[in-house]
């Protein structure tokens, strides 16, 4: 028989990913805008490097990052907002990203095609010996692939201006894992960390940005079997039940499972790197060996006196 308490595993996954409930565009805008100046001046770098998509998760982004650069020099420091254009060859929502671009005035922009580099290390690995299950598996570990690429080239402009790579994620895709790990999920600061979609476009409309933008539907990653998949189809759940989820409302059962699911199977993406003392977030803490325990190949103890 169901009721309308709220899981506990749901509230846990809530809480962990810090979702802001009393939400107010006007002091989120304030707070962050604020954090990322802080993080330029605290760490006494010069730059803050966001690559520019045409979603609304990097325009409301790269909006926070231009508040902050103004912020900075009006405390004296010197500042910067350098723009990334990273596309695949020719990217189909290139007007856009030039849109986003117009919108944001950056104080300057890099275009740099990540089609050779990405090509090139394909070629590479190919003639090393690298074998695929089928085209499916091919394209999608290529699609990660060109998703890193985008990091590598961000990171190599931060190192040379001496900047910070902002990222996108936000409490609605970290929940889901839809990022990369080491590709777009790899930032020195995350501006959107805490929200839902739903706060993510409400920033977006008090920037004043085009609805087109604002309300535009995500589209899946880069792989080349099927450029125009939604993101919403890769989930199985759509963003509005993910934002009821995160809010803390109760969501149908199927919801539920398909999201704690894929919470539980991307946990190794929200964390550092595994060692041999960390204990496994996707493993229930009562399933987890003893420690104290001896080993089957530990030796034996010798006995008390």
């Amino acid at each position: 028989m169901e009721t309308d308490l709220i899981p506990d595993e749901q509230l846990k996954i809530v809480q962990e990913l810090k979702v802001v409930h009393a939400f107010n565009s006007a002091a989120e805008v304030v707070r962050r805008s604020t954090f990322l100046a802080d993080q330029l001046i605290n760490h006494d770098r010069q730059a803050l490097i966001l690559g520019i998509s045409g979603g609304v998760d990097s325009l409301v982004a790269g909006y926070l990052v231009h508040n902050a650069v103004e912020r900075v020099r009006s405390r004296g420091h010197k500042a910067q907002f350098i723009a990334v254009r990273l596309p695949y060859g020719v990217q189909h929502d290139e007007a856009d990203a030039q849109l986003a671009l117009k919108l944001l005035q950056p104080d300057q922009i890099v275009t740099i095609d990540i089609k050779p580099a990405t090509d090139a290390l394909v070629q590479t690995l190919r003639q090393a010996g690298l074998a695929f299950l089928d085209a499916a598996h091919e394209d999608f570990v290529i699609g990660k692939l060109k998703v890193r690429q985008r990091m590598v080239a961000q990171y190599a402009i931060a190192g040379a201006v001496d900047g910070l790579v902002v990222g996108t994620d936000h409490a609605a895709d970290a929940l889901m894992g839809l990022f990369t790990k080491y590709g777009d999920g790899a930032c020195d600061v995350a501006p959107l960390s805490g929200l839902i979609k739903q706060q993510v476009r409400q920033l977006g409309m008090a920037f004043g940005a085009p609805e087109s933008l604002v309300m535009k539907t995500p589209i899946a990653g880069l792989e080349s079997l099927a450029p125009g998949k939604l993101t919403e189809d890769v989930f199985g759940v759509t963003y509005a039940q993910i934002d009821e989820f995160l809010k803390g409302n109760r969501v149908d059962s199927p919801v539920y499972d398909t999201i704690v699911k894929q919470y539980r199977a991307t946990a190794h993406k929200r964390g550092l790197p595994t060692d041999p003392f960390a204990a496994d977030p996707s493993v229930p803490p009562h399933a987890v060996e003893d420690v104290n325990a001896p080993h089957a190949d530990a030796p034996p103890h010798p006995a008390s006196p």
